[in-house]
């Protein structure tokens, strides 16, 4: 059976549930499964011995995960490469690549959790009521250990990107 997280973190000030487990710093990862924009899966593992910077939006499309994804996308472009980043979202990977190519995004690699949703339940961030990520930053070390971590309280707020990339820089 799994996890429920009611009220863990609100959509439009309304409170939501959160499906899977709490993953905090200091957790192994968990591994999860999804794709890339050309149907490869690609897992945690695919990364290992580097740095990972994986941020969770719940639509690539919309304002705030648009603003996301390129601010990561110009500061992860700073940072040796020894960090590899990845935005996650239920969107079909036909559409990330799309807004990808519009959007000039290199350095940060989406992926698509649509066909197991694993990303989501492994890192409990599935949202119950209306089958998307909430929105959700973490940095996982070389070895697999959970460094930062920060669910975003208000899905369609922004993250604390300042502290996500500090994380990133005391591990390369």
């Amino acid at each position: 059976m799994t996890q429920e997280r009611k009220g863990a973190v609100t959509f439009k000030g309304n409170p939501v549930t959160l499906l899977g487990p709490e993953v905090k710093v200091g957790d192994k990862a968990p591994e999860f499964k999804a794709v890339d924009n050309g149907l490869q899966p690609v897992g945690l593992a695919d990364s290992k011995g580097k740095v990972r910077l994986i941020t969770a939006v719940p639509s690539i499309d919309t304002p705030v995960c648009d603003a996301m994804t390129r601010k990561f996308n110009e500061e992860v472009a700073k940072l040796p490469a020894a960090v590899v980043a990845y935005t996650i979202s239920l969107d079909l990977p036909f559409a990330q690549k799309r807004w990808c190519g519009n959007a000039g995004i290199e350095k940060v690699k989406t992926l698509s959790d649509y066909q197991e949703r694993s990303f989501g339940l492994n890192y409990g961030l599935l949202i119950n009521e209306l089958k998307l990520l909430a929105r959700a930053v973490y940095v996982i070390d070389q070895n697999d250990k959970v460094a930062y971590r920060e669910i975003v309280k208000e899905v369609t707020a922004e993250p604390d990107y300042a502290a996500a990339l500090a994380a990133i820089k005391k591990l390369v």
